[in-house]
């Protein structure tokens, strides 16, 4: 799949080191054809552009120079752009193919009498599906382009497929909209993120891509309700006065009835982006589709952690108050905790199970019991998932990961993440993903992966990991801060480096504390929290630092 715009993206990132995402989606081209409705409520957002036209007696460098702006003009299926092009090659340039978002100011050098070479930076790519890829190391690329005389005039006679968007006209004219899977136990939607054109076609284009199924990283680890090959029946979803009007193929009517209220959970979540859209209704093939009277579905999105920090200060573990006091955890937990001198800990959802790595190993600990499962030197803090599962990894072996079982059987996780000194490791909080921060020769290296699990959700592998922006810097830590966004810890010596990453999104860098950090952790409502040298704990929703008031000897993790 990934050749599916090899002309343009596979030149522009040659040199980029990153790992893409694919998957297959697309609006359907086969089956019987029926007519549409008309559009309705849905006006084209963002920002309209309206590019100029090649101009009488332009040379090749105008020609091309002008032909790269017209990118920002999708109209009529980029009408505009094609001028610039020959009438034979005008049909078979695909602009489709995807986006490469180039920084700076792209050089352009003639190579021949017909022949000019466009030389950019790209810093990131979306594919055809929407998936967006950040080019970790920027790299500079080169792209041919050739020309011919038509009418007197300079026409290009060969382009890349794909357009080329500066930062700025990309994020006018594309937006992000998130596609909702389930995770394999129904408990919690997982979202796969998007870029489309902000136009009336968005919402075809979303739903098409969630009939699709996920992007192929996340293979495995989450789930669709729709049956297997259901696609839109008619050529576009549309929107009548604030509900979408989702016609599916027969596939559909395969359903069950639990099956039926979770299928529009997924549209209803995933087409909320839409501000057009205020609720769905289903047909198949133009009939009635009876969806049971259900709310929706009781899987949680986005979940939520408590919005004190949860520490362990001078022998008490549990959430920290703002006047410093700690509110110990409840039966007993707090206590066991404690107990085993904890470098780090972190706590189940549920608050009633809770992994400690200390000195002497990894321990599970509920209530008034715990149970070491693994005293192996050299290993990351632990993580703890929501389906009975502790996760123990090692610095010093990258593919060395094992799940426990509460009661200590080891299952061992195959893994492909690459060779380096592991520093972090921790399950995402609806137990579908894992981030990973690796500190390499090159410098701090962050992934994510998706976790495959057997029939019984025992953990058995990890997929391909996925390269996000990390922090720079000496490799301190990294945290899931929300259900898309990650955030990675380096310290240099400037201060403590903090790198907010949308997973299938753009990152963003924070401004820098003083002092030096030893740990992250997510908060509450996407909140950021850092313990420093001096044991102050400070938080963040994303512009500057606050204090909470609370000190931690050592921050622990909640889910």
């Amino acid at each position: 799949m990934r050749t599916r715009f090899r002309h343009l993206i596979a030149v522009a990132l040659a040199a980029v080191t990153v790992v893409a995402v694919s998957a297959c989606a697309a609006i359907p081209t086969d089956g019987p054809v029926r007519a549409g409705q008309t559009i309705k409520d849905e006006s084209i957002s963002g920002v309209d552009y309206r590019p100029d036209k090649p101009v009488a007696g332009s040379d090749q460098t105008a020609i091309l120079r002008g032909f790269i702006a017209a990118g920002t003009g999708a109209q009529d299926d980029y009408a505009i752009a094609r001028q610039f092009l020959s009438s034979s090659f005008s049909e078979k340039w695909n602009p489709r193919r995807g986006v490469t978002i180039r920084q700076g100011n792209p050089a352009v050098e003639r190579v021949g009498d017909r022949e000019l070479t466009y030389t950019l930076t790209a810093s990131a790519t979306v594919d055809s599906e929407g998936e967006y890829t950040q080019a970790v190391r920027p790299t500079s690329s080169t792209l041919t382009f050739q020309f011919t005389r038509e009418d007197g005039e300079w026409r290009i006679a060969y382009a890349p497929d794909g357009i080329i968007l500066s930062p700025v006209n990309f994020d006018s004219v594309f937006q992000q909209h998130a596609l909702y899977f389930f995770d394999p136990t129904y408990r919690f939607l997982v979202p796969d993120e998007r870029w489309f054109l902000a136009r009336s076609s968005t919402s075809t284009r979303i739903a098409s891509a969630l009939l699709a199924g996920p992007a192929a990283w996340l293979k495995g680890s989450v789930v669709s309700s729709f049956p297997e090959g259901t696609q839109l029946s008619l050529n576009a979803v549309t929107i009548d006065s604030g509900t979408a009007l989702v016609d599916l193929s027969s596939d559909a009517l395969r359903a069950s009835s639990q099956d039926k209220v979770r299928m529009r959970e997924q549209l209803s979540k995933s087409l909320a982006s839409v501000a057009t859209v205020s609720s769905v209704a289903i047909t198949v093939e133009g009939a009635t589709f009876s969806v049971p009277d259900a709310n929706g579905s009781d899987a949680q999105q986005n979940p939520d952690v408590d919005s004190r920090p949860l520490v362990e200060q001078d022998g008490a573990v549990g959430y920290a108050a703002g006047t410093g006091k700690v509110a110990v955890l409840g039966n007993g937990l707090g206590d066991e905790i404690a107990g085993l001198d904890p470098s780090s800990f972190a706590l189940s959802a549920s608050g009633t199970a809770a992994v400690v790595g200390n000195e002497d190993g990894v321990s599970v600990v509920r209530g008034r019991t715990h149970l070491r499962v693994d005293a192996t030197d050299d290993l990351v803090p632990p993580s703890i998932d929501d389906l009975g599962f502790v996760w123990v990894a090692s610095s010093t072996d990258t593919r060395k990961v094992t799940a426990y079982g509460f009661g200590g059987d080891p299952h061992t996780v195959t893994t492909t993440l690459p060779k380096g000194e592991l520093v972090s490791f921790q399950v995402s909080r609806d137990s579908t993903r894992v981030l990973a921060l690796i500190e390499t020769s090159d410098g701090p290296s962050l992934y994510v992966m998706a976790i495959v699990r057997g029939s019984d959700r025992t953990p058995t592998a990890l997929g391909s990991p996925v390269r996000v922006q990390a922090a720079t810097g000496d490799a301190v830590g990294a945290a899931w801060i929300s259900d898309s966004d990650v955030a990675s810890l380096g310290q240099t010596p400037s201060g403590p480096d903090v790198v907010r990453t949308t997973i299938g999104g753009q990152s963003s860098t924070l401004p820098k504390p003083d002092g030096r950090a030893t740990s992250i952790a997510g908060g509450s409502a996407g909140s950021m929290l850092l313990r420093m040298s001096d044991g102050s704990v400070l938080q963040s929703t994303g512009g500057g630092w606050d204090t909470t008031g609370a000190t931690a000897d050592v921050l622990g993790i909640q889910r």
